[in-house]
């Protein structure tokens, strides 16, 4: 990045190609550029095989089979794919979906355009940590219920939900369960089996991958999980979803999940320690408060509200400075409080001075000083302006 570039901390919303990846992407743009559905020549076999591997290295991150992994064009494609698909192959035992307020839009507008189409959506509240109520959940499921939907990380908060103890439930009442593990996958240990999960959606730059590239998970054992394809045409990825693959995308994908598979445990220790480092300095801040659960959190985003000011005053105070956002990159042009801040009942001011801060494998301690001194000047700054 430029000298006089602002310090990046909008990790969450994507994250800088690994040179790595890059270098791992680039023979397959020119050299190796065949159709990896090309069966008849040397040039589709070296596709398919960049491929393959890519698909085991997707599937070893999450500790699945690599025939369970189906590549798409990213995760907004993958929850699509999957709540869709659910719908409509389950039709015959029901219509009801179960999810959560704070999911991301990818998963909420899906289940809306869905009760237009008969889905009956049941949409379940948080506490005021941003945890669900699994005793509330389990109460929520019908006969009719075909499936739920719970994120495991949350994008704006980086609060965890107890998946694991969620598909006890579905698998003790037969009822799928599917996860958007977009912020989780890469940054902490994920194992489809330990969370019993049944479709799991995930992306690539989320993981200093390229865009434009992403996976769902699909359970092909206790039980074997199908769906209704959603883009048909050539019968790629086991039928399920047609369209020529993105060769090199997917090449860059298995790397980065590669990378992270070998340097999770070190980038969480270290992320942990600069988030702490982050909060404690930015609480500091008088009226300055925490969203979110304390413990159960991914280890890379934090988010604070600095009342009783405007976030988008305040990030058009520090945008030469720091780059940051209130939430989701999804929502960031929208002048309403969080949905997720408000289902976790805070009120609309606090809600409306959030800040999101997420920090990724190339911020540094300096970076994070630098934070701390530029957030709570312009805070300070700010304040001073209101009339009393």
């Amino acid at each position: 990045m430029p000298i006089d570039a602002p310090v990046y901390m909008d990790y969450s919303a994507t994250t800088p190609c690994d040179d790595r990846v890059v270098e791992e992407m680039m023979p397959y743009f020119r050299t190796y550029f065949g159709n990896a559905s090309s069966r008849t020549h040397a040039y589709g076999w070296q596709a398919e095989a960049a491929v393959d591997q890519a698909r085991e290295r997707v599937a070893t991150l999450i500790q699945a089979q690599p025939r369970e992994i189906i590549f798409t064009s990213g995760a907004t494609e993958a929850c699509n794919l999957a709540l869709r698909g659910v719908f409509e192959l389950y039709a015959v035992k029901g219509n009801h979906i179960i999810t959560v307020k704070t999911e991301h839009k990818a998963v909420l507008d899906t289940c809306k355009a869905l009760e237009k189409k008969g889905a009956a959506v049941t949409y379940l509240d948080v506490n005021e940590e941003g945890i669900v109520d699994i005793a509330a959940l389990e109460k929520s499921i019908r006969p009719t219920t075909v499936l739920v939907a719970v994120m495991l990380g949350n994008n704006e908060t980086g609060v965890v939900q107890p998946l694991s103890a969620i598909g006890a439930i579905c698998k003790k009442n037969k009822v799928l369960l599917f996860c958007d593990a977009t912020q989780a996958v890469g940054k902490i240990p994920v194992a489809v089996d330990d969370l019993q999960v049944d479709l799991m959606a995930f992306s690539s730059h989320k993981m200093y991958g390229p865009k434009g590239v992403g996976a769902l998970y699909i359970r092909s054992r206790n039980p074997r999980v199908k769906l209704s394809p959603q883009i048909t045409g050539g019968g790629q990825e086991q039928q399920t979803r047609s369209g020529t693959l993105n060769v090199a995308g997917i090449a860059g994908f298995g790397k980065a999940c590669a990378l992270c598979h070998e340097e999770m445990k070190e980038e969480e220790a270290r992320l942990k320690a600069l988030t702490t480092q982050l909060k404690k300095g930015l609480l500091q801040i008088p009226g300055a408060q925490l969203n979110g659960d304390k413990a159960a959190r991914l280890p890379h985003i934090l988010n604070i509200s600095f009342p009783p000011l405007n976030s988008s005053l305040l990030l058009s105070a520090l945008n030469k400075t720091l780059a940051l956002s209130s939430g989701s990159a999804c929502t960031s042009g929208s002048l309403d409080p969080s949905f997720v801040l408000k289902a976790m009942q805070i009120e609309d001011g606090p809600a409306r001075a959030a800040l999101r801060f997420s920090l990724g494998r190339f911020s540094t301690e300096s970076e994070v000083d630098v934070a701390i001194k530029e957030v709570t000047q312009k805070v300070t700054g700010l304040k001073a302006q209101i009339p009393s």
